[in-house]
């Protein structure tokens, strides 16, 4: 785990004025990474402070960053370079960020080279080659279990292995890109007759928090549980859009394909594991019933620290919203730390049979719900309603009453899905990771 240094001091403030209100995503406290483009132009390594990104590359050719081994990774795009160093390198560049981007600083600050926020274009941070999507959450994963297995949602293995399904990383992309409503197969609707072939009618959004490789591991290795948060390079929030008619219909009997594979985006800012080791938190205690994890998912650090307390929030909006110039509605609003199985737990697992993790690879964490009906981290637990009598989808659903009148059960076209999230508490300086953005087009047949 990250221990606690002068970057996290909570009275530190920058000369980038922006980054000092306390409604700030990204104060000097935090330094998340990102890829961005000007004026489509090469892909350049940034960091976030304030409104503000620090030209990694084009600072480091004016000679501040004396160690070569960090001017190689930042200087080149995307991050899995960075990625790939070791912690000790990524807690140095985390310092050196710190030091010159303070407010008393000793460096000549006409050599930190800053970029708007507003002039560029965010890219995807890496080059990720694989993609990892769990179901860490226990809450949401016993919802849809008593949606489909009333008499038993969760099945024998889920309380001893952290489950997961390999996603397609090619469908991967970054906030405030569109996402095109997905065509498929769906279920007969009758018994005996054939499936038919449209546009997905139960489209859903999934909160969920995603989580880069960084160091990894060799193939035929493994990385142990006291090692796995040195190989976490850090967090993002992930919408891991789902077509619930299509998945229905195809997940018999391996699970998750194309209801998935369609898209997932992410957020543009990576926030380190460094920045978030104020926020950290136990593991989501067990109830006596539950089994404990066996012992190569078990550590006293990951016991007392795995867990991260990050405030989440699911808003949505209309096209008739915007016409109207109205405020995004709330759909919902949860913790991170309600996850069953830990970020560690779930790198260890990955890697436990020898599977080689690489820098810049992306694990997602499932949809985050929490226990009560406000938590629940999409449309297909919302507007189930907890109503037992009524156990399997279908059209007797309850909807969501929007402000505005309009009723959803499921998104529809011109819906724009947005993620927040944010750390904060009453020690140290609130953290937050931007948004997570994405509007629904329609599709083409």
């Amino acid at each position: 785990m990250t221990e606690l240094d002068f970057t996290h001091d909570p009275e530190r403030t920058s000369w980038v004025e922006s980054s000092n209100s306390n409604s700030c995503d990204f104060p000097i406290q935090n330094l998340p990474f990102g890829v961005f483009q000007v004026d489509n132009g090469v892909a350049r390594n940034g960091v976030a402070i304030g409104d503000q990104i620090v030209d990694l590359g084009t600072t480091a050719t004016n000679g501040v960053f004396e160690d070569s081994q960090i001017v190689e990774a930042i200087s080149r795009a995307p991050l899995n370079g960075l990625m790939s160093l070791p912690k000790e390198a990524r807690v140095r560049l985390r310092h050196l960020l710190s030091n010159l981007l303070v407010s008393d600083t000793q460096a000549d600050r006409s050599q930190i080279v800053l970029i708007p926020q507003a002039d560029v274009t965010m890219l995807m941070p890496s080059d990720v080659r694989d993609f990892t999507d769990f179901y860490a959450s226990k809450f949401h994963a016993t919802n849809v279990g008593l949606m489909f297995r009333p008499d038993n949602p969760l099945l024998p293995n889920y309380k001893h292995i952290p489950i997961g399904y390999h996603g397609r990383a090619s469908s991967l992309i970054i906030s405030g890109e569109s996402v095109r409503r997905p065509i498929g197969q769906q279920s007969p609707s009758e018994p005996g007759s054939s499936p038919t072939r449209g546009p997905s009618k139960l489209l859903d959004y999934e909160l969920e928090m995603g989580f880069f490789v960084a160091e990894g591991n060799e193939l035929g290795s493994t990385i142990g549980i006291e090692k796995a948060e040195d190989n976490i390079f850090g967090m993002v929030l992930v919408n891991d859009w789902s077509a619930r008619d299509l998945q229905k219909w195809e997940y018999q009997p391996l699970g998750p394909f194309l209801a998935k594979s369609f898209a997932t985006t992410i957020s543009h800012w990576i926030v380190t594991m460094e920045a978030l080791a104020p926020f950290r938190c136990g593991a989501l205690p067990r109830s006596s019933e539950d089994p404990q994890p066996l012992a190569y998912l078990t550590s006293e650090s990951n016991a007392s620290h795995g867990g991260v307390d990050i405030h989440l929030e699911a808003l949505m909006t209309t096209s008739q919203m915007r016409d109207r110039n109205e405020e995004p509605f709330r759909l919902s609003a949860t913790s991170f730390a309600n996850m069953y199985w830990t970020i560690a737990q779930m790198l260890t697992h990955h890697s436990s049979n020898g599977c080689n993790m690489q820098p810049g690879d992306l694990l997602g964490s499932g949809t985050v719900s929490g226990p009560d009906r406000s938590e629940r981290g999409c449309l297909l637990e919302l507007t189930w309603n907890g109503d037992k009598d009524n156990p399997l989808p279908g059209s007797d659903r309850t909807p969501l009453i929007l402000p505005n009148g309009e009723e959803r059960k499921f998104l529809e076209d011109g819906d724009e899905v947005i993620f927040r999230g944010y750390c904060d508490n009453a020690v140290h300086r609130r953290i937050g990771f931007g948004e997570c953005r994405g509007v629904v087009d329609t599709a083409t047949l």
